[in-house]
C-alpha cells in the first residue's frame, strides 16, 4: 500500500504561471476542491463497495467463502467523517488480517480512476459563491491534492474555470485519498510563494476547505481559516483544530466573507485575468 512519503511534491506540476502578473491588493482566498466544490460521497461509497467486493470474490475463487457485512452509505460516511481509518472501516465489515491489506490496496487503486469520476456533483450553491467571491474583488486560487487534470476537466464542464486566478494541482493520482497533511501545506505555501499572490496581504488571505489538511495548511502560512462541514468530515472533528470559522458550505462562507469585504473601499472588483494553470 502506497505511504504518504512515496509522493513527492516535486514531482507535482510546475509552480503557479500567470499570463500576464498584476499587483492585486485586497482579499485571496485559497479554497480546497473535493468538499467545498463536489459533494466526493457517492465516489467514495461505491469504492468501497466495489474494493469489499473484489476481495470477497478473491477469495470464493479459492473455495473460502467470505461472510462479509457491507455497511450502508450512512454507516460509511458518518465513520469517514469522524476520520475513523479504513482498517476500522475493514473490521466492521467482516475483513480481518491479510484481508484488510487486499481491500485498503483495492481502494487507493480505484477511487480516483476515471470510471468513477462521473459519480462526483458540484455541491449546491458553488457557483454563486465563486461569483461573490470574485465580485469582492478577491483573488481566488484553487489548492488541491486532487490530480490536476482531474480537477480542469470538472471546472471546464461545469463552466467555473474562468472564475480562477489559478489551479494548483499535483500529478500523482493517489494523493488526494491519503490528504497528507504535509503535502497540503507544501502545496498552499508554494502558491503563495508565487507572484502575484506573493504580494497579498496575509491579513485578508483565507483557506477554505473541508478537512484538517486545510486548517492546518492555512495555520502554518499565517492566514485565517473556514473549515466547511458539508465534506468529508464532521463539524466536532474540524472543531479540534481550531479554525477561524466554521461554516455548513461555500455559499455560507461566501456570506461570511461578503459582510467583511463587500464595504471595503480597497477592495473593488478589478477585472478579471482569466484561469491560469500551473503548467
Amino acid at each position: 500500500m502506497p505511504q504518504m512519503s512515496d509522493f513527492d511534491l516535486a514531482a507535482c506540476p510546475s509552480p503557479l504561471t500567470i499570463a500576464e502578473p498584476q499587483a492585486m491588493s485586497g482579499l485571496t482566498i485559497f479554497c480546497d476542491f473535493d468538499g467545498p466544490l463536489v459533494d466526493v460521497s457517492d465516489r467514495y461509497y461505491t469504492t468501497y463497495q466495489l474494493a469489499l467486493t473484489d476481495v470477497q470474490e478473491w477469495y470464493e475463487a479459492k473455495g473460502e467463502p467470505l461472510p462479509l457485512h457491507c455497511l450502508t452509505k450512512e454507516q460509511f460516511w458518518r465513520m469517514k467523517r469522524d476520520r475513523l481509518p479504513d482498517i476500522e472501516i475493514a473490521l466492521r465489515s467482516g475483513l480481518r488480517n491479510q484481508q484488510i491489506e487486499q481491500f485498503l490496496q483495492r481502494v487507493q487503486q480505484i477511487v480516483n480512476q476515471p470510471t468513477l469520476l462521473h459519480q462526483d456533483t458540484v455541491q449546491p450553491g458553488v457557483r454563486w459563491a465563486l461569483t461573490t467571491f470574485r465580485n469582492l474583488g478577491a483573488q481566488l486560487v484553487l489548492v488541491t491534492l486532487r490530480q490536476q487534470v482531474q480537477v480542469l476537466q470538472v471546472l471546464q464542464d461545469h463552466g467555473l474555470l474562468h472564475l480562477f486566478d489559478a489551479v494548483c494541482g499535483v500529478s500523482a493520482i493517489e494523493v488526494a485519498y491519503l490528504n497528507p497533511v504535509d503535502h497540503k501545506v507544501q502545496l498552499l505555501a508554494e502558491a503563495l510563494a508565487q507572484e502575484p499572490f506573493c504580494r497579498c496581504s496575509r491579513e485578508h488571505a483565507w483557506m477554505i476547505g473541508d478537512t484538517e489538511a486545510d486548517i492546518l495548511a492555512g495555520q502554518a502560512a499565517g492566514i485565517s481559516t473556514i473549515a466547511l462541514t458539508c465534506g468529508i468530515r464532521s463539524s466536532s472533528y474540524l472543531r479540534r483544530f481550531d479554525p477561524s470559522h466554521l461554516h455548513n458550505d461555500l455559499r455560507s462562507a461566501a456570506h461570511e466573507l461578503s459582510s467583511r469585504y463587500k464595504h471595503t473601499s480597497s477592495l473593488q472588483a478589478s477585472s478579471l485575468i482569466g484561469a491560469n494553470v500551473m503548467v
